[in-house]
């Protein structure tokens, strides 16, 4: 096979329907949306959500909860994860992004204490657990909040 061999699949490119254009074309005059009515018209479709004069779905179903704008959100990282490093390396949100483990950011970093810590880091993040914290500090390093 070249590469002025490759075709696409049959059926799987297919020329626009250009309506509107004349009778000889099959679809002139109406343009295939037939006689008057509400579809006929421009911009004739109902809203969305509408279902036909009944009590849409959204309106019958009682609301609940809200959705609390002010909260924050941390990217969890676990401890466990943090014994890729050197001996003595600062681990900064940066450096995590870089390597793969927090891949976004949101409002911060939160290192949390899951696993077992066998390196010395100097940690900087945004919020720590307690228990990360004991770890941290255990394995002889140190937890700087940003």
């Amino acid at each position: 096979m070249k590469l002025h061999e490759l075709k696409p699949n049959p059926g799987a490119r297919t020329n626009r329907k250009r309506i509107g254009r004349g009778h000889g074309s099959g679809n002139g005059k109406t343009a295939g949306k037939g006689h008057k009515g509400q579809l006929a018209r421009s911009g004739g479709s109902s809203a969305p959500g509408f279902e036909g004069g009944q009590t849409p779905i959204y309106r019958r179903l009682p609301k609940r909860g809200f959705t609390n704008f002010t909260r924050k959100e941390y990217v969890p990282v676990n401890v466990e994860l943090l014994n890729r490093f050197e001996d003595g390396t600062e681990v900064t949100p940066e450096i995590l992004a870089a390597v793969g483990i927090a891949k976004q950011q949101l409002n911060g970093i939160k290192i949390l204490g899951e696993g077992k810590l066998e390196k010395k880091l100097v940690v900087k993040a945004h919020k720590f657990s307690k228990t990360a914290k004991e770890a941290i500090e255990q394995a002889g390093g140190s937890v700087e909040v940003i």
